[in-house]
């Protein structure tokens, strides 16, 4: 297994996460080319893929960097793993990743967030090293 920062965007990336999203939201929506396309065209944004010993897509991960007044800051999101990779090291893999980009890039401090459902993945995050944080979370839908 390798994980890389994806640089270009083609029909088997948006196949990929066509296949994936699913797993992670428990709906049919995915991003097109389009909208993968300017992800990767930001430079605070590291969208990575992992993929098996045959190059197949099993999971991906997106590390957004962020300047801030207390200094730079890390959100690691969109967390998947393909099921018929679960267990298998993957997450684990793809987190490790992702914290090192941070540490590359300065970071201090990592964030993410994870649905309470998702009881192996938090498992995971913990064992790892993250923290819960006694925190209230809050979004707003500006499109409302």
């Amino acid at each position: 297994m390798h994980i890389e920062r994806i640089t270009h965007i083609d029909k088997s990336i948006v196949d990929a996460f066509e296949k994936l999203m699913p797993e992670l939201t428990g709906r049919d929506e995915y991003p097109s080319y389009e909208e993968l396309k300017k992800v990767i065209e930001s430079d605070n944004v590291h969208l990575c893929l992992a993929f098996d010993d045959e190059e197949k897509v099993i999971g991906t991960i997106t590390v957004v960097l962020v300047r801030i007044p207390t200094g730079i800051k890390a959100l690691i999101e969109d967390v998947i793993v393909d099921n018929d990779a679960r267990g298998k090291g993957v997450g684990t893999a793809m987190i490790t990743h992702a914290i090192q980009i941070a540490r590359e890039k300065g970071v201090v401090k990592i964030d993410l967030t994870s649905n309470p459902r998702r009881i192996a993945a938090n498992k995971m995050y913990q064992k790892l090293g993250f923290e819960k944080r006694e925190s209230n979370v809050y979004r707003y839908y500006a499109d409302k």
